[in-house]
């Protein structure tokens, strides 16, 4: 009994150690690198930036790593975390991206921002393009006798509508739109990846997907690792002493998650007129 005894108190003493150095992790003393996860559609991007403002703000964070794992999402949401990392650069802390197992499209526009980027060796990544999707339920509703008709007040307002087919001049003027916002996912590319020529990334910006190791090979990440990596580099950046490594707290439980989009539920419903950096 006594072995059991000494077993048992040895286990508490582990448990209250290891609570007290998480605890001790994320008090904002001394030099620290935080490890910020993203992942899941991107369709909310409020949480993510208020968070890498507020690390931005903290002083005691030496640099950021981002673990990137998420198939893509919305344009704006995309761009919003893209320039979040930007102003969290501008405060002369350095940001690693870690991308984990999938990090495309819009997940990978905003990895751009990064200053070094690692990809595992077998990462999908890539998917550089812009997507709008319209699905025509016309003659299914005219089938169940259901007619729709709408009230508006130019002629594209209902573009996209799933009531109707799209006109040859309404399709024109959505590929403009794509177009604009493919060449804005082209620049924000070339703005960090210096050694990226412009003419070879438009020969594979087509929305094909990459292996890590094509992506390194294309320049578009700089190395081949996991978020260990990641983290041992941003400690080399940070050019700090012994900095601490703490983890960026995620919320916990469905609705709050589901609060926060990351679910992606209700995708491309209330929105029908969203762009897409998504991989399909």
């Amino acid at each position: 009994m006594k072995w059991i005894r000494r077993v048992f108190i040895l286990f508490i003493i582990l448990f209250v150690l290891g609570f007290l150095g998480s605890l001790l992790a994320r008090l904002p003393v001394g030099e620290r690198v935080a490890v910020l996860k993203i992942e899941g559609v991107l369709v909310n991007s409020e949480p993510i930036v208020r968070k890498v403002e507020s690390l931005k703000e903290d002083k005691s964070v030496r640099a950021l790593v981002v673990r990137a794992e998420s198939p893509g999402g919305s344009v704006g949401a995309s761009q919003e975390i893209y320039r979040a990392l930007e102003r969290f650069k501008e405060s002369k802390k350095p940001v690693v991206v870690s991308m984990g197992n999938v990090c495309a499209s819009g997940c990978f526009y905003l990895a751009m921002a990064g200053d070094y980027i690692y990809a595992n060796p077998g990462t999908i990544t890539g998917s550089i393009g812009v997507i709008i999707q319209h699905t025509n339920l016309k003659e299914l509703l005219e089938k169940l006798g259901i007619k729709t008709t709408s009230i508006k007040t130019g002629k594209f307002k209902d573009t996209l509508s799933p009531t109707k087919e799209l006109t040859e001049e309404e399709k024109r003027y959505l590929q403009e739109l794509i177009d604009k916002t493919y060449e804005q996912f082209l620049n924000a590319i070339l703005k960090h990846r210096k050694e990226v020529d412009p003419n070879k990334l438009r020969e594979i910006a087509d929305g094909r997907v990459f292996t890590g190791e094509d992506a390194q090979r294309l320049k578009l990440v700089d190395g081949l690792g996991g978020l260990q990596d990641a983290i041992e580099k941003a400690k080399e950046l940070s050019k700090a002493e012994k900095p601490r490594v703490f983890y960026v707290e995620e919320p916990k439980g469905f609705l709050r998650r589901l609060l926060e989009n990351r679910l992606g539920a209700g995708f491309g419903v209330d929105a029908p007129l969203m762009l897409y950096y998504l991989m399909q």
